[in-house]
């Protein structure tokens, strides 16, 4: 697996590499987003550890360039540990978010928890369409359509509902999604997947209807 290491700290950037490589992967290093979108142009990544405060280009908008010609998993490094940059880094795509100072074991779990979610996506994708009133969901090509218009959905938010449509009808708990989407693994709570559906349903406009909220307990798809 080949890992993009992208800070401006090179010390957090070798010890980094060290554990990557340790685990049979190989490991690539930017000191900046300028420098870290270039090298996504010309090659190929399994995933990306990005930092977010960084000289010339910060995290985010090296993320948003990214994004726009490679869907690369993203698991962005920051100091900071607000709401609202977490947020901010979901909307745009982010597949994790890890908070300084971190133990590098648990960058390596994380690391392993996105590409294994990735490929259980990527293995059990369904090849039908699904049409939901003015709602089209293409499993295969993971296009979404709200009245003909395409709906533009972070990876997450992809995830998030083709499990509700598999599950149609079935009446799902926070944590029976959050083992389930993002993995036993992973180090969130609650407020991760309330987050998730609540962006999911602004792109899913008038149809966002078709994800009921079940008071104490989780959600439903109920089409």
């Amino acid at each position: 697996m080949n890992v993009l290491i992208v800070d401006d700290e090179e010390m957090i950037r070798g010890v980094l590499k060290e554990y990557v490589e340790f685990e049979g992967n190989r490991a690539f290093e930017a000191a900046d987003g300028m420098e870290a979108v270039k090298m996504c142009r010309e090659g190929d990544y399994d995933i990306i550890l990005m930092d977010v405060m960084m000289p010339k280009l910060d995290g985010f908008s090296a993320v948003k360039e990214i994004k726009k010609f490679k869907d690369i998993p993203v698991i962005m490094l920051s100091a900071r540990g607000e709401e609202y940059d977490k947020l901010f880094g979901f909307e745009i795509g982010v597949d994790d978010y890890v908070t300084k100072p971190f133990s590098p074991k648990e960058v390596m779990a994380r690391i392993a928890a996105v590409t294994k979610r990735r490929s259980a996506v990527s293995e059990s994708a369904n090849p039908d369409v699904y049409k939901f009133e003015g709602l089209t969901v293409d499993m295969t090509g993971r296009n979404v359509y709200v009245d003909g218009e395409k709906a533009e959905l972070t990876p997450k938010e992809y995830e998030i509902l083709f499990y509700f449509i598999k599950n149609k009808g079935i009446a799902l708990t926070r944590e029976k999604l959050l083992y389930d989407v993002w993995g036993f693994d992973f180090y969130g709570d609650d407020r991760t997947v309330d987050t998730h559906i609540k962006m999911l349903r602004a792109n899913l406009k008038q149809y966002r209807k078709f994800i009921v909220t079940l008071r104490g307990l989780g959600y439903k798809f109920e089409a």
